[in-house]
């Protein structure tokens, strides 16, 4: 039984892969407990319906899951701020709190999507924005899309930053990032300089203002 199991052909996905893609290959298909995620179903208390509820009280009945869908974020008037899709809605949320606070992000309406669709889930934003009187203020000043990135990532538990930064690594190492190789030698570089600098770098994500000044040490 184990000789057959060892005999079976490979997943067609695992079959013919050029070598030089077989660093990207290796990172996209190896976690299949992420890929899961993204398609799973979501939670049965997920959807929020027509009636708003206070965003904490979504996020402790779907127990922060990993919900995909559209969203929209109301203030204690219950007047809409932004509308947005997200393959985690509850990251999102808790960005855009730590971004706004709580007076504009107070209330949520959630429809998820068990089979996450780029193009059905922007109609839907789409016609959630074009139902208001006039379009959420976030969604025409750029505040919230543009920093959710930043914003998601300070709403991170340690955990949850710790799994980001090693996914991000292994990604830029499958795509034979130059940029890396540079900060890691920095960062080898720095131990021996001042510990000020290397903490100042590594918070500030600025690393070539460090990497200027140790060549110019080494000059």
């Amino acid at each position: 039984m184990t000789s057959e199991q060892n005999d079976a052909p490979a997943p067609i996905e695992h079959q013919n892969v050029p070598v030089e893609h077989r660093s990207l290959h290796d990172f996209l298909y190896s976690a299949a407990d992420e890929h899961a995620a993204e398609t799973a179903a979501a939670p049965p208390t997920a959807s929020t319906g027509s009636t708003p509820m206070p965003i904490a009280d979504w996020c402790d009945q779907t127990q922060d899951a990993k919900v995909t869908g559209v969203y929209a974020v109301l203030d204690r008037d219950r007047q809409t701020q932004f509308i947005g899709i997200s393959r985690n809605v509850a990251l999102s949320l808790r960005s855009h709190l730590a971004a706004k606070g709580d007076a504009v992000c107070a209330l949520v309406t959630v429809e998820p999507f068990n089979f996450p669709n780029r193009e059905a889930m922007s109609a839907l934003r789409d016609e959630w924005i074009a139902a208001l009187p006039s379009p959420p203020p976030g969604n025409t000043d750029g505040t919230w899309a543009g920093t959710i990135a930043q914003a998601a990532t300070q709403a991170m538990s340690a955990e949850e930053r710790e799994a980001y930064e090693a996914k991000k690594l292994k990604l830029r190492r499958a795509m034979a990032d130059g940029a890396l190789a540079k900060e890691q030698d920095a960062a080898q570089t720095a131990q021996a300089a001042n510990p000020q600098d290397l903490q100042a770098a590594m918070t500030d994500d600025n690393w070539s203002a460090l990497i200027r000044e140790q060549t110019q040490q080494t000059q």
